[in-house]
C-alpha cells in the first residue's frame, strides 16, 4: 500500500457505510453499500455497515463512527435528510451538504435554478390531474419525458407522445411523488459526466435499445452500451466536462456526483439532472469513469472519503 494511502486511512478513522434505507431505490442502495464495504475491507479501513431505517439516530450514535460514506439513493438518503442528521451528530460525511442535496434531488428546483443562471436544460412543465394534456404535448414539441421530481434511477419515468399515454404516465409517476414534470424530449446522444473533487472525469456515452435509459437499461440489461472514450473530439469533450462541472457547482454540490446530459440536434449540450449519490454497483457509471481516469474501485472509494476530510 502506498505510504500516503496508509496515512489517509489513519486519518479516516472508523467509517460507517450508510445504505439500504426505505426509498424505492433500496435494492440499488443495498448493492452500492455492499460494493463500498467490500472496498473498505480490501483497503483495511475500519468500518461498519449501517442499514438505515427506523431509529437511525440511535444506530449512528451507537456505531461510534468518525465519518460516514453515504451510499443511500433516493428520498431519505440523497435529499438532505440524512445529511442533516449527520450534521446534527457532528459526523463528517461524503458528498454534498444539506442544501445542495435537497436541490439536487429535486428535478424541478434544479431546472428552475439552471434556467435562472443560463445553464441549458430542456423545456418543462409541472403536471397536475387537471392539465390540458393536449396543450402540454403541443407546447413541449409533441413528445416528452414524464418524471417524478424527487426520484432517481429512472423510477416512475416514461417516454410518451400521445394524450392517453401522457395521462397514464402522470398517474403512474404520481404514485411515487406529489410533484411530476413533463420535459421536452431531446433526440440525440446521451452522456454522463462524473465529478470527483474539483475535476470532471472522462465522459461516458450511453446507448440502449430501450426507448430511453430506463431502470432495466441501467441495472438489469446486458446489452446497454457504455462508450468511454465517449467518441467526442477532445475539445468538445472538454466543453461538455466544463458545462457539467458548472451545472454541478451551481447548486452547491461538492465531493463527488454525476451530471446527466443530452446533446441536441444542433450540437448543444442540455443538462438533465444531478446525482449527488450515484450508484456504485457493477453497472454503475462513476466507477467506470474513474477507471478510465486511472482509478480502480478501491482507489475511488478512498478518494471520495478523502473529500470528507475537508
Amino acid at each position: 500500500m502506498k505510504a500516503e494511502n496508509s496515512q489517509l486511512i489513519k486519518q479516516l478513522g472508523r467509517v460507517g457505510v450508510l445504505f439500504g434505507g426505505r426509498s424505492a431505490e433500496r435494492d440499488i442502495s443495498l448493492r452500492s453499500g455492499a460494493a463500498v464495504v467490500s472496498a473498505l475491507a480490501e483497503l483495511g479501513v475500519d468500518h461498519v455497515a449501517i442499514d438505515i431505517g427506523e431509529h437511525s439516530i440511535d444506530h449512528l450514535q451507537k456505531a461510534g463512527i468518525d465519518r460516514a460514506f453515504i451510499a443511500l439513493h433516493g428520498p431519505g438518503g440523497e435529499d438532505g435528510r440524512i445529511q442533516a442528521v449527520l450534521e446534527y451528530l457532528d459526523i463528517p460525511y461524503t458528498g454534498s451538504d444539506v442544501q445542495a442535496s435537497a436541490i439536487g434531488m429535486d428535478k424541478l428546483r434544479t431546472k428552475q435554478l439552471w434556467r435562472g443562471i443560463g445553464v441549458a436544460t430542456p423545456d418543462f412543465l409541472v403536471l397536475n390531474k387537471d392539465c390540458d394534456w393536449s396543450d402540454v404535448l403541443a407546447s413541449l414539441g409533441g413528445e416528452v419525458m414524464v418524471k417524478p421530481a424527487h426520484e432517481g434511477s429512472s423510477i416512475g419515468m416514461a417516454r410518451v407522445s400521445h394524450v392517453a399515454e401522457l395521462q397514464a404516465a402522470y398517474a403512474a409517476a404520481a404514485k411515487f411523488d406529489a410533484v411530476v414534470i413533463a420535459e421536452r424530449l431531446i433526440r440525440g446522444e446521451e452522456y454522463t459526466v462524473a465529478i470527483l473533487g474539483e475535476r470532471a472525469l472522462p465522459a461516458i456515452k450511453l446507448e440502449t435499445d430501450h426507448s430511453f435509459y430506463d431502470y432495466d437499461a441501467k441495472y438489469l440489461a446486458d446489452d446497454t452500451r457504455y462508450l468511454c472514450p465517449c467518441g467526442l473530439d477532445a475539445a468538445v469533450e472538454q466543453e461538455l466536462q466544463a458545462q457539467a462541472l458548472q451545472a454541478f457547482r451551481s447548486i452547491g454540490c461538492r465531493g463527488w456526483g454525476r451530471v446527466d446530459v443530452m446533446r441536441d440536434g444542433a450540437g448543444k449540450f442540455q443538462m438533465l439532472e444531478v446525482n449527488t449519490v450515484p450508484g456504485m454497483t457493477d453497472h454503475s457509471l462513476v466507477p467506470m469513469a474513474a477507471k478510465a481516469a486511472g482509478l480502480g474501485f478501491s482507489e475511488l472509494i478512498l478518494a471520495i472519503l478523502a473529500e470528507s476530510l475537508g
